[in-house]
């Protein structure tokens, strides 16, 4: 029931299409590496195989003929761990399954465009849970690294923003934005903006 609403609330946009349908993670893993879809919504309880693990193989697959496919994750409140989990091996964003249809769809257009949505209502709840900084990580080499125009950045994508919301706060240009991302991507290192954020909660970055 769940997977046939997500396919009506998609089909429902004009630059959206459904090319496929998995009832378990083993099928899913095949079907990825098979069609090769811009996105994939991954959810993380399913038979056979978890979410965790069929994200796992997908990003480890030899050739990484699935790398160009990004992973959104669904999940519920109580499955946090498996989420943080989840994006530690490769997802590009998670949503919370009751979080609604402009939601769903949002994550969807953001990955299919390189850029990665996590839900607002869990982002610091999850990150900020699982997180315990040390003394010795909040004076990592790669926070040092890091400029004070960087540092702002940082914060705001740890509590969820998007380009455009950081642009607006901080007066600059969206090119500017992305530019600053993908330094502070080469600086960590980080493979997205996910990662960026869960890189602010361990290392108490984030206040």
């Amino acid at each position: 029931m769940v997977r046939m609403g997500f396919r009506l609330i998609l089909e429902g946009q004009d630059d959206i299409s459904v090319i496929g349908e998995a009832s378990d993670g083993v099928e899913v893993v095949e079907m990825v590496r098979r069609l090769q879809p811009d996105v994939c919504l991954m959810d993380i309880r399913m038979p056979k195989l978890d979410g965790l693990e069929a994200t796992r193989r997908l990003r480890q697959t030899p050739g990484n003929t699935t790398d160009d496919t990004k992973i959104v994750i669904v999940t519920t409140f109580d499955l946090d761990e498996y989420v943080y989990g989840a994006l530690r091996v490769g997802a590009n964003g998670f949503v919370v399954k009751n979080s609604g249809p402009r939601l769903l769809i949002e994550a969807v257009h953001a990955a299919a465009a390189g850029d990665s949505l996590i839900s607002p209502s869990v982002t610091v709840r999850l990150l900020e849970h699982l997180s315990r900084p040390s003394l010795a990580e909040n004076g990592s080499a790669a926070v040092k690294q890091l400029s004070p125009q960087e540092h702002k950045i940082v914060r705001l994508v740890a509590r969820g923003h998007t380009n455009n919301e950081i642009a607006g706060q901080l007066t600059l240009s969206l090119s500017t934005v992305k530019t600053h991302l993908s330094r502070i991507q080469e600086k960590l290192p980080a493979r997205n903006r996910v990662e960026i954020a869960a890189w602010a909660w361990e290392r108490g970055v984030v206040s």
